[in-house]
């Protein structure tokens, strides 16, 4: 430590010697700081605040029929864009700054130079924005700030309008395109239609279950064939016997007696094939569909015409037993009569059975013939039915799309992204704002000590001098025989005592003056 404080002397002594140089130095430096200094032009700030409101009363309202865009992010994204190329043209020609740049280059360079002058400071939650810029000229500072505020609040509203248009021209588009796909798709089910219009059915049934009801409607009709046919054989036995001379009378046993049951065929097999088709149905639905409801009203309808049949055939057979003639051979006329009257009617009917049974047995075979083809044709008809309802699904999304396009650029236009607010209109400061002069002159009064005592020391090390014997000793490596006073007489101390007081009092003037300059700014700003 002693030595860190005795070396420390050693230099302070160093640069004693060369104060004079220093002291010169600093005045130099601190005088051009000076200069320098209130030779800087004074720079004026030209502002505006403006809040962007971004609270509408419409959108909650409007919520699940409009699209809400996040216009927080707008106007955010919008400030940083601000300063883009592209506007710094615009703000250039609207503040008349290009007047002077004539070629390129100094357009360039002009709008270079404003982009770093101007400021945007957000204070973040509140949505408000602070345009600032720095200049010379008032006048010019005020230009750009009004000329940057249209830019800013022009191009949000621009920027949305964009939005809105680019949206609905591309729905219009893609309905466009949509409309042309469900046309085209109407147009293949129509030629599909029309190309297998004998496999379709009004009921929507597949042909499976075409060919299962073809199947058992041949059956019935089938079963009603042989019980037509057995009735006709009997008759044409009875009338045999009944044209034999020793033959009795058949009539009695044709006629069923009042106790005897009445069967009604045709009213069976109608009845049968119902219960069929109501067991189906009420495999798939519950008892209160219409379809169930009314085929347990034809059944019942039909059992009531079943027995009114039943009642006037028995009738007919009381009557006919009661006016039977005594004389046997007026009785068996009278029996062959009403057996050649039931065979023709049994012959019609066989015969149109037949017709029938041969109805069924053709569409029996043309629905086997349609079963090679029916798999193809149903898988055709369930992608062309798959097709269209996608592009029916998508072409009505679309459309309600665009609908909510279209509102949500009427509630823009009624009520606004958001509501710019000119809180501070532009305006200039009246006295400059840079350069701070009060903190800058002590800066340079500073560099000028600094400067000096730089040179102190450089000099003290360019041309070195020893104050210890220790120190000389140590230096140059060579025995010391001894030291060799200085007397110093009256004289001498009065020259030093006059330096020293002539050392201080300039560097007090340094000071001094560097103070009264901060007085006279301060009160001048």
């Amino acid at each position: 430590m002693d030595d860190l404080i005795k070396q420390l002397l050693g230099f302070l002594r160093g640069m004693w010697k060369f104060r004079w140089p220093g002291l010169v130095l600093a005045w130099v430096v601190a005088l051009v700081g000076v200069v320098f200094i209130y030779r800087v032009p004074d720079q004026y700030e030209a502002s505006a605040r403006i809040f962007v409101d971004t609270q509408s009363i419409l959108k909650p309202l409007m919520a699940g029929l409009t699209v809400q865009p996040n216009v927080d992010q707008q106007i955010s994204m919008l400030s940083r864009t601000l300063l883009s190329r592209p506007n710094m043209e615009k703000l250039v020609r609207m503040a008349d700054l290009d007047l002077n740049a004539k070629t390129q280059i100094a357009r360039d360079e002009l709008i270079t130079k404003l982009g770093g002058q101007i400021e945007i400071r957000n204070t973040g939650r509140d949505n408000l924005y602070t345009l600032a810029i720095r200049d010379q000229d008032q006048d010019k500072a005020k230009r750009v700030i009004q000329s940057l505020t249209s830019i800013f609040v022009e191009s949000s509203l621009g920027a949305s309008r964009k939005d809105s248009d680019s949206a609905k021209s591309f729905l219009e588009e893609q309905i466009r395109r949509y409309e042309q796909k469900l046309e085209e798709a109407e147009l293949r089910m129509k030629e599909f239609r029309i190309r297998n219009i004998e496999m379709q059915n009004a009921d929507g049934k597949d042909a499976t279950s075409r060919m299962a009801e073809a199947s058992a409607q041949l059956e019935s009709a089938r079963l009603q064939l042989r019980e037509a046919e057995n009735a006709r054989d009997a008759i044409k036995q009875q009338l045999a016997l009944e044209r034999n001379p020793g033959g009795a009378s058949a009539l009695p046993s044709l006629l069923p007696p009042p106790t005897m049951s009445v069967t009604t065929p045709e009213i069976d097999a109608r009845i049968e094939s119902i219960n069929r088709n109501l067991d189906s149905l009420m495999q798939r639905f519950t008892d209160q569909h219409p379809d169930v409801i009314a085929g347990r009203r034809q059944i019942k309808e039909l059992e009531n015409e079943k027995a009114r049949e039943v009642d006037a055939l028995r009738k007919a057979a009381a009557a006919a037993a009661a006016q039977r003639p005594a004389d046997p051979n007026a009785g068996a006329s009278l029996a062959a009569q009403e057996l050649s009257r039931m065979l023709a009617a049994a012959e019609v009917q066989v015969a149109t059975l037949r017709t029938r049974v041969a109805e069924f047995s053709s569409r029996v075979a043309l629905a086997r013939e349609s079963m090679k083809t029916a798999p193809q044709l149903e898988t055709e008809a369930a992608q062309l039915n798959r097709d269209y309802a996608i592009n029916r699904k998508n072409y009505d999304d679309l459309v309600a799309r665009r609908q909510s396009a279209i509102m949500s650029s009427e509630l823009e236009v009624a009520s606004g992204v958001a509501d710019f607010r000119l809180i501070d209109p532009p305006r200039v400061t009246p006295k400059p704002v840079a350069p701070n002069r009060l903190a800058m002159l002590p800066l340079a009064l500073a560099a000028g000590l600094g400067a000096g005592l730089a040179l102190a020391f450089l000099l003290s090390q360019l041309r070195p001098a020893f104050y210890d014997p220790t120190e000389l000793r140590e230096k140059t490596g060579l025995p010391l025989l001894g030291i060799v006073s200085l007397r110093v007489d009256d004289n001498v101390r009065r020259k030093e005592r006059s330096s020293l007081i002539r050392f201080i009092s300039a560097v007090a003037s340094l000071v001094g003056l560097f103070a009264v300059g901060l007085a006279v700014t301060a009160a001048m700003s």
